[in-house]
């Protein structure tokens, strides 16, 4: 795991403040490496529907995407227990994590680099307003200062996140440095609705099924279907 060494991370939060620049002026590897992790992934929390990823590492491996994308797709592990319970989720070695906590996330995440985690919620006074997950390579537990700054930083990044436009983040600006990871995900959904005469949310858990079905990343199956390579049937998405 990477040395924690925050106060470079805070003078950098500093300074992004005083120019009036957003979440996207920060560099989540950069943030990673200061918190002492690999990756970071940041959701907010729609009104309605699934936690929306919208910055993330962009290192090679992708570790934090990856992991996101596995939750997203099987509805279920930290960042979204996080997310829902209002409390921080610290796995300091998910080999040894109970198979029976995220039955099917466990497995699927041994594939992956991940070793350890913490997920810490996001809250906007007593509302839900996502999650920021870190994730770590290689197995232990964060020490007490490394867990608050965690926190700490995620106040910090919510805060952030506030001071863009919600319009700008949901038509995903890439000039924000920002994005809706998923963009291509909810347009094939809609695309497969139409197909389909679905309602949109049973589409995109049809999309969902045949991805987990076919152990595919979510954004390939989504890539594939908009780009008229994949033509899904009722029956081939049933889950």
């Amino acid at each position: 795991m990477p040395r924690i060494n925050p106060d470079q991370l805070w003078d950098r939060l500093r300074a992004v403040t005083r120019a009036g620049q957003g979440l996207g002026a920060l560099s989540p590897s950069f943030a990673a490496r200061h918190l002492g992790y690999d990756a970071l992934t940041l959701c907010l929390a729609p009104p309605r529907g699934h936690l929306e990823l919208l910055w993330c590492d962009d290192a090679a491996g992708r570790l934090g995407p990856a992991l996101d994308d596995l939750q997203y797709t099987l509805g279920e592990g930290p960042t979204l227990d996080a997310a829902r319970t209002g409390r921080t989720i610290t796995e300091p070695d998910l080999a040894a994590t109970p198979t029976g906590r995220w039955p099917q996330f466990l497995p699927a995440a041994s594939r992956t680099r991940a070793r350890t985690l913490i997920a810490t919620p996001l809250r906007l006074g007593v509302v839900p307003a996502g999650a920021l997950t870190a994730y770590g390579t290689a197995p232990g537990a964060p020490t007490a200062h490394q867990r608050d700054s965690i926190i700490r930083f995620a106040r910090a990044a919510l805060l952030l996140l506030l001071q863009t436009s919600p319009a700008r983040l949901l038509t995903g600006d890439h000039a924000l440095g920002i994005t809706l990871y998923r963009a291509e995900v909810h347009q094939a959904a809609g695309a497969l609705a139409v197909q389909l005469a679905l309602p949109l949310d049973q589409a995109l858990l049809r999309l969902r099924a045949h991805a987990y079905a076919h152990d595919r990343a979510l954004l390939d199956v989504a890539h594939d279907i908009l780009t008229h390579r994949l033509h899904l049937e009722q029956e081939d998405t049933a889950p």
